[in-house]
């Protein structure tokens, strides 16, 4: 039996080298001059290549098509993934959060095994070659095109990826291949992405810690999350903030803009409700009565945002503590409780994590990942409208919907044994 596999990445590697393994004769077919071009910047070149956590676990930080990945999930969980490099002499561990890394800290690592895994195994790749379509024949997948080229095989797995980082080569181009054969996608947008904003001018650079960051839209919370976050020159980022964009990438337009009214909300400290915060100000106002306000309320912010949070609750920066009101203090503390400001839409897929929508899962026997319109076509890894938060689970998810595929075609092959 003969297998395509379209793509070089984490899916289309572990795809192939099970293949190969299982006897299965696999061709890669790479438009990069070599494999893993997205996977090396994975993790700030660190390839955080999945979580130390249950099922369970994965499948609640899968914010669209948990249900979807369900067989795939406990058929090859974060365990299996551990085993599989561990058993390639990978060596691993794992951080803050269930995180788990290479040892050495280096992507290229990872990239290494898996390339030596699919080499062990007889993989022929073919780098430098750009697949512009797929050659399909009474309702089966028979092969695909390269310019004059034709490459025939049992089986075609398109491993693409979406449309982050599209200076890896992910431009969206299994997205075409499943249009072109009637199987439909769900518009692709970047997610776990940085946001644009108004109003935070002379911020950039700001990092908060243990703060809690929410989207509102239409007057109504969408998204929320603890943690950090940081201010960059058009807008917000950091973990919480990429976590809320995941949340709330459906309310975002075509060009991924957010609805008019869409405000970003600060709560400073989460920890304090309301009273209590009150009560810490009052104390903070006593204790230096001819101070300027702003001197105070730099014991509870940081300097860079303390002008402009005493701004939005309508307090001088200048005034005494002693003759901060109880009126303007209450202001205070429903500020820094819940600090507002526009939010107009997200950044582009080239600084976006995971892209959100792809080949509909509908169109998926999610046992397989086979196509159900077309025999003998399967689409794994970042091409499927699954995603999940960072914390190594979008990468699970590549490695678990590769692993589907490779069972099902080699369980398919009348000559390999299942």
């Amino acid at each position: 039996m003969r297998a395509v596999v379209v793509g070089a990445g984490a899916a289309g590697l572990l795809c192939a080298g099970m293949l190969a393994h299982s006897g299965v004769e696999v061709r890669v077919i790479e438009r990069n001059e070599k494999a893993g071009k997205k996977l090396y910047i994975t993790g700030k070149g660190r390839c955080n290549l999945t979580n130390d956590c249950d099922v369970r676990t994965w499948l609640d930080a899968t914010v669209c098509g948990a249900k979807f990945l369900y067989s795939a999930a406990y058929s090859f969980p974060p365990s299996a993934t551990k085993e599989f490099f561990s058993d390639l002499g990978l060596r691993l561990k794992t951080e803050r959060g269930g995180r788990v890394f290479p040892a050495s800290d280096k992507s290229s690592d990872v990239i290494k095994a898996l390339t030596g895994y699919c080499g062990s195994g007889g993989v022929d790749f073919l780098f430098g070659r750009r697949v512009d379509g797929l050659v399909a024949k009474d309702g089966k997948a028979v092969g695909v095109r390269c310019g004059d080229d034709i490459y025939r095989a049992d089986a075609v797995v398109v491993a693409t990826g979406g449309v982050t980082y599209p200076s890896t080569g992910s431009t969206g181009d299994g997205y075409a291949f499943a249009n072109s054969v009637g199987v439909n996608v769900v518009a692709p947008k970047p997610t776990l992405v940085p946001l644009k904003a108004r109003g935070i001018d002379g911020l950039a650079g700001l990092a908060l810690k243990n703060v809690v960051f929410s989207i509102i839209i239409e007057g109504k919370e969408r998204a929320s999350a603890f943690g950090e976050m940081n201010f960059t020159k058009s807008g917000v980022g950091g973990p919480i903030v990429l976590q809320c964009s995941s949340f709330t990438a459906g309310s975002r337009g075509t060009s991924g803009e957010y609805p008019p009214g869409t405000q970003g909300a600060i709560d400073f400290k989460p920890a304090l409700d309301e009273a209590t915060l009150d009560a810490r100000l009052v104390r903070e106002l006593a204790a230096c009565p001819t101070a300027a306000i702003d001197a105070v309320a730099a014991r509870l912010l940081p300097r860079t945002i303390v002008k402009r949070v005493l701004a939005s609750s309508g307090v001088d920066a200048r005034s005494r503590a002693a003759d901060v009101s109880k009126e303007q203090r209450k202001k205070l503390v429903a500020v820094l409780k819940h600090w507002t400001f526009p939010l107009t839409g997200a950044e582009g897929a080239e600084q976006a994590v995971v892209t959100s929508g792809g080949v509909d899962v509908s169109e998926l026997d999610p046992r397989t990942m086979r196509c159900k319109k077309v025999e003998g076509l399967y689409f794994v890894g970042e091409t499927i409208d699954v995603d999940s938060l960072t914390g190594g689970f979008n990468l699970q998810n590549a490695w678990a919907t590769a692993a589907a595929a490779a069972r099902a075609i080699v369980k398919s092959a009348s000559n390999v044994r299942p």
